[in-house]
């Protein structure tokens, strides 16, 4: 009798571990199948540093805050846009409407940025396990006349909801044929210089492991 039994015991373990990968894949097709993308152009979100507002297309306006969970991001410097060589932060994130999105800033908000990442580094956190919402602070030049007004992005979190969480890590994290790759081809160009980066597609990356995603500490 207990030579049957050991004889059955990979067999059941075996069973486990494929009803375990059966259900991880179809979790993450739940996931592709409940976001909208059309690959290389998520929905923009846009911060308007002379207005201080957000808005979407450059058309639709939404105010001075905006919140998002972020499941993708790269930090670089880079020129583009026509805006010359600056330093940007790109992060993507699902919308209420479902839709991949990006929001891009640069200058003091990227700095902004990085004061987050950093203390969620250390509590092996990253920006997907927090909800973010950015808020455009007013700030005055007055070496200048008449003085010059503008706007940078601050940046508080709150711990995200980890059921909210698990469908938008296994979307950004799908590593099989036929899965969503989170870029930008309006924004990629071959000569960034990439400080960090997540979840982001990188045609240009030559990694030896996996040579379409970048994702770096």
């Amino acid at each position: 009798m207990n030579t049957q039994n050991k004889t059955l015991l990979p067999t059941n373990q075996s069973e486990t571990a494929q009803n375990t990968n059966e259900a991880a894949i179809q979790f993450v097709d739940a996931a592709a199948r409940r976001f909208k993308y059309l690959e290389g152009h998520p929905r923009q979100y846009r911060f308007d540093a002379k207005e201080g507002v957000f808005n979407i297309n450059g058309a639709e306006k939404l105010g001075r805050t905006l919140t998002f969970q972020p499941i993708a991001w790269r930090i670089f410097t880079d020129n583009i846009l026509n805006m010359g060589t600056k330093n940007w932060a790109e992060i993507f994130f699902i919308d209420d409407k479902n839709c991949v999105s990006a929001v891009l800033f640069h200058g003091y908000s990227v700095d902004n940025i990085f004061r987050l990442i950093e203390p969620l580094y250390y509590d092996d956190l990253t920006l997907a396990d927090v909800v973010i919402t950015a808020v455009a602070e007013k700030k005055e030049n007055n070496k200048i006349q008449p003085k010059g007004v503008y706007y940078i992005a601050t940046f508080s979190y709150k711990m995200a909801d980890p059921a909210q969480t698990a469908p938008l890590k296994a979307f950004a994290q799908d590593r099989s044929a036929g899965a969503a790759k989170i870029f930008r081809q309006e924004t990629l160009t071959d000569i960034a210089n990439i400080k960090t980066a997540m979840n982001y597609y990188n045609p240009f990356a030559q990694l030896t492991d996996e040579p379409e995603l970048l994702s770096v500490g």
